[in-house]
């Protein structure tokens, strides 16, 4: 069932011109020579009405209205086999604080007689499909759609996975609007699947880390082809869709922008490179204000997930005597890292702090080495 209504957390307030209200009265009529039988009628001041401020239109990507009503998780978020319904949320949520899962799996409000979901599936914005993949068994994501949101800033991507099938004529290009039906909740996935008791829609919200992801997959030797192209999720950084939901429901998402600027630095980095990655070319409101005169890299601020939140310039005696292409770990939060123990972001070597496993990674990306 590919028709139902969704349910927008937040409308988008009208960004019309500005009104002009022209008020007129009738002067009554008055005695003597000269004077006209009727009153003339006076035009009253053309006043300007400001438009309101924008918000972002953001839409519930599944028609369960449990967390605008604000209820318990248990009323919309699917768990793993545990049982654990937070097992279900975004961060290192699985197998004790040990395990990340990048999204949020919403479970379905409708089932047939089969016990097959039954729950549309909706784009969250505005914006324009990127990704369509159809195979139910070629990926941990089984069947998924990428969208990408150009009207925001930044313009993040969002994913849909597990999909039991997609909109017909859904294809690379395709401009959606916020709401609009594009696929039906499911339970695909590599391997056996899913069980569909536990069917879901997998969801995220994020950024795009790399063009040149293709040639950097190929490089690792990962000994299988890259069909999902600059959308393998390898590619994709997820930051909690709860972030900007719940921003949303009280009315005060004027931008994405917001949450990256809230969320804080789990760790700063520095890297010794003056180029400008593709990631800010697509993402500049994340660059803050440049340093005056020549710069020699970058200053950037982290999330405990590995999202590049902040980029900054530094001055340029702050890399004098630095390698090309070096990084530095210049600050960690260690209570933000401890609380997410599924991403490797900081590790020791003789006592000075550097960049893990998953942190590495991502600098890779950005920086392509």
């Amino acid at each position: 069932m590919l028709g139902a209504e969704p349910h927008r957390v937040t409308r988008r307030a009208g960004l019309g011109a500005l009104a002009l209200v022209c008020v007129s009265a009738l002067v009554g009529c008055r005695d003597g020579a000269g004077e006209e039988a009727m009153g003339k009628a006076r035009v009253g001041v053309v006043k300007p009405v400001a438009a309101a401020p924008r918000r972002v239109e953001l839409v519930w990507p599944t028609p369960n209205r449990a967390y605008a009503e604000g209820r318990d998780i248990v009323a919309f978020i699917q768990p793993t086999a545990s049982g654990v319904a937070t097992s279900g949320l975004f961060g290192s949520v699985r197998s004790g604080g040990r395990q990340f899962h990048e999204g949020l799996d919403l479970l379905p409000v409708e089932r047939d007689r089969a016990g097959e979901p039954l729950d549309p599936v909706f784009a969250a914005m505005a914006g324009v499909v990127r990704h369509v993949y159809r195979k139910a068994g070629g990926s941990n994501y089984g069947r998924y759609i990428v969208l990408e949101h150009p009207a925001e800033s930044p313009p993040v991507y969002t994913l849909y996975a597990h999909l039991a099938e997609v909109a017909p004529g859904l294809t690379p290009g395709t401009v959606v609007t916020a709401g609009q039906t594009i696929a039906r909740m499911g339970h695909s996935s590599s391997g056996e699947g899913i069980p569909k008791d536990r069917a879901h829609l997998h969801f995220e919200i994020g950024v795009r880390v790399s063009d040149e992801f293709d040639g950097w997959y190929r490089g690792r030797g990962f000994g299988s082809p890259n069909e999902q192209g600059l959308f393998n999720g390898m590619n994709l950084l997820g930051l909690d869709p709860l972030e900007f939901f719940a921003r949303s429901r009280t009315g005060g998402l004027a931008s994405l922008d917001l949450v990256f600027k809230a969320l804080p630095a789990a760790v700063r980095v520095r890297v010794a490179s003056p180029e400008v990655p593709d990631f800010l070319r697509r993402y500049p409101s994340l660059q803050e204000k440049a340093a005056a005169g020549v710069t020699g890299g970058w200053e950037i601020d982290f999330s405990a997930t590995a999202v590049p939140l902040r980029w900054r310039r530094p001055n340029g005696e702050t890399f004098s005597g630095w390698r090309r292409g070096e990084a530095r770990v210049v600050f960690q939060d260690e209570a933000l890292l401890a609380a997410n123990r599924g991403r490797d972001l900081v590790d020791k070597r003789r006592g000075v702090a550097v960049a893990g496993e998953d942190l590495a990674a991502v600098l890779g990306l950005l920086f392509v080495r």
